[in-house]
């Protein structure tokens, strides 16, 4: 069954274990795999090395293109075998592990990881491990819900183990876009122009020569841990879809927007499932993750075309796309991720971002990556890439986390992953607040106007008034800048304590 999906048959010979094409696999290896947000990663010979270790010295350098499904890294770091990670993950075991200092995390851009390997800032990479749905007569690797930085794992790696999965449909053949940057400095421009142009080959050109091993599997992709849509996301969209439609009577924007573009999360997937009911018709995406809203967006009639570097669904919406993948041919593309996030073409097509920050700060400054300064999350992963880079960089929260024990909005975030000058449009389920062409104290009293929950906007407000009479072009109060931060920690609350009754 599975030398139908092997059209080079001088490959047959190659298939092999898990546990064989794992011994490939050395100690103080770099090793790049597939996989980006829990779709189309290696999911056998991760579990073979992790075996490995429980008899054998075995650590590794793991990249990936961003993070792994079905308990990979889990896995991998209960078994000691991850000296260093990157460029993103979201793991609860690995992030405690990475916060303890036992695995170096190194939090990237998810469009610079392979610029870094093919100028030979990092790497080389040793072996590349690539999930498939078929290899080509010419050994061209046809890649399944993802491709991430698998292309130039494959390219550069001195061994490619191939991991065939049977349970990937053909029919995601020919919806992948492989183009390969030229070298710098001498580098050529990307030829993508909208949405749907397609620069590049279906499948991985390699030397097939050297593919070492394949491995035949048959486990799906993890799915998505993706809520359905709340009150508070629910207002959080009708913030956007209202903005949104003030651009379009303004003349900045077309009833078709611009393309999309929308991280990962329930929330960002809520704000684009919102677009149902918006005024707007002909979208058009161009993102890093195509979730849920995607399809339902299709479904809808109201999206013409996504293109993005992996497919990642909820459970329930898993089952009910991927038996019927193939009615979405000529709608989508799968990019690598260094073309589905480059600034020069995100710049170009005029992209509107849309991304979730843990907290921002008044002046509009977000925290995308560390809970109090220090604490790892899951990374950057590639909200930098466009916020930098879109038309609009808009980042949405709830107000409040932990049962309103924390604001989202606070007066200084305690780590910095996009600052003021980035961010052009915050929303909260309270509002929103449009920071273009706006001076500092100018965003900060729109930001806790618009933006803070009403529990602690007094809170918020007396802090800018105090800030302003110690004067400043970014008024602050060093002192009390965290002491949120600080009450929380101590007392479990952001919130002050309330004086005793008499």
């Amino acid at each position: 069954m599975y030398r139908d999906r092997i059209r080079l048959k001088s490959l047959w010979g190659k298939v092999v274990p898990a546990e064989e094409a794992a011994f490939l696999i050395k100690d103080g290896m770099t090793v790049g795999m597939s996989g980006f947000t829990r779709a189309g990663d290696a999911k056998a010979v991760p579990l073979a090395l992790a075996e490995r270790a429980a008899s054998e010295k075995l650590k590794i350098t793991l990249m990936t293109g961003a993070s792994l499904g079905n308990d990979v890294d889990r896995i991998l770091t209960e078994a000691g075998v991850l000296s260093r990670r990157l460029p993103f993950q979201a793991d609860p075991v690995l992030r405690k592990a990475i916060n303890r200092g036992e695995v170096m995390f190194v939090d990237q851009h998810l469009s610079e990881t392979v610029e870094l390997l093919r100028s030979r800032q990092m790497g080389p990479v040793d072996v590349a491990v690539i999930e498939a749905c078929a290899i080509t007569e010419n050994g061209g690797i046809v890649p399944t819900t993802s491709i991430g930085n698998s292309a130039t794992f494959a390219i550069l790696a001195e061994k490619i183990i191939i991991e065939l999965n049977l349970t990937q449909p053909l029919d995601l053949e020919g919806m992948h876009d492989v183009y390969i940057p030229t070298r710098r400095p001498f580098r050529e421009p990307i030829p993508v122009v909208t949405a749907e142009s397609r620069a590049g080959l279906p499948y991985i050109p390699i030397d097939p020569s050297r593919i070492a091993a394949i491995v035949v599997t048959r486990k799906q992709d993890s799915s998505a841990s993706i809520l359905p849509p709340d009150d508070e996301t629910n207002a959080i969209a009708g913030h956007l879809i209202e903005f949104l439609g003030r651009e379009v009577k303004q003349g900045r924007l077309g009833r078709s927007l611009a393309p999309l573009q929308a991280g990962i999360g329930t929330i960002a997937n809520a704000v684009l499932h919102g677009l149902i009911d918006g005024p707007f018709h002909d979208l058009t995406m161009y993102s890093e993750v195509l979730q849920d809203s995607t399809f339902e967006l299709f479904d809808a009639g109201k999206l013409n075309f996504a293109s993005g570097s992996s497919i990642t669904l909820s459970a329930g919406k898993y089952a009910e796309v991927l038996p019927k993948i193939g009615s979405y041919k000529g709608r989508l593309l799968l990019r690598p991720q260094e073309i589905s996030n480059h600034p020069e073409v995100i710049r170009r097509l005029g992209v509107i971002g849309i991304n979730t920050a843990l907290e921002c700060d008044i002046y509009g400054n977000v925290n995308s990556t560390h809970v109090n300064g220090t604490q790892m999350m899951n990374g950057i992963g590639g909200s930098g890439d466009f916020a930098r880079n879109s038309h609009l960089a808009i980042f949405v929260t709830k107000s409040l986390a932990k049962g309103g024990a924390i604001s989202s909005v606070v007066p200084m975030v305690t780590h910095v992953d996009h600052n003021e000058h980035d961010v052009d449009v915050l929303v909260t389920e309270v509002g929103l607040a449009d920071l273009r062409g706006l001076a500092p104290r100018e965003r900060a009293e729109t930001i806790v106007r618009n933006c803070v929950h009403p529990s602690y906007r007094e809170l918020a407000a007396d802090y800018q008034r105090r800030a302003l009479q110690r004067g400043g072009h970014t008024p602050h109060l060093l002192e009390e800048a965290f002491a949120w931060h600080t009450r929380f920690q101590q007392t479990g609350s952001m919130m002050p304590a309330q004086p005793a009754a008499d």
